[in-house]
């Protein structure tokens, strides 16, 4: 599966980097923010994007509904550190695939992506 991965944080990108190469995955790109992401989505195509919520400029939300709207059928996994009910909710409300918790567990990770590559 060919990943763009959304992260303000460095060290986070890095992180999912390694653990999606380790799953056979290929990232094909990163971005900082959610201006970044619609733009690389656009650019790369992937076929998923791991969405941080909470980051500068444009958070994770709001840049799902975009890339939903540029591509009804794109895959967007939403993570954060804040596991709120209502960040669920608004996150599946913007079109999210799935949405898992910070700090991500690789399993959980693995587990999300198989299922929404069989959707």
């Amino acid at each position: 599966m060919r990943i763009l991965i959304v992260d303000d944080a460095a060290f986070m990108r890095m992180t999912l980097r390694k653990m999606l190469e380790e799953f056979g995955h290929e990232v094909v790109g990163e971005a900082v923010d959610g201006n970044d992401a619609v733009e690389k989505y656009k650019e790369l195509n992937p076929d998923l994007v791991t969405m941080d919520i909470t980051m500068p400029n444009k958070d994770g939300i709001t840049a799902t509904k975009e890339i939903r709207e540029l591509d009804p059928k794109a895959k967007v996994l939403i993570s954060s550190a804040m596991g709120q009910e209502s960040m669920v909710k608004d996150a599946i409300i913007a079109g999210a695939s799935d949405f898992i918790v910070k700090p991500i567990d690789p399993q959980r990770m693995s587990a999300a992506i198989k299922k929404i590559g069989e959707k």
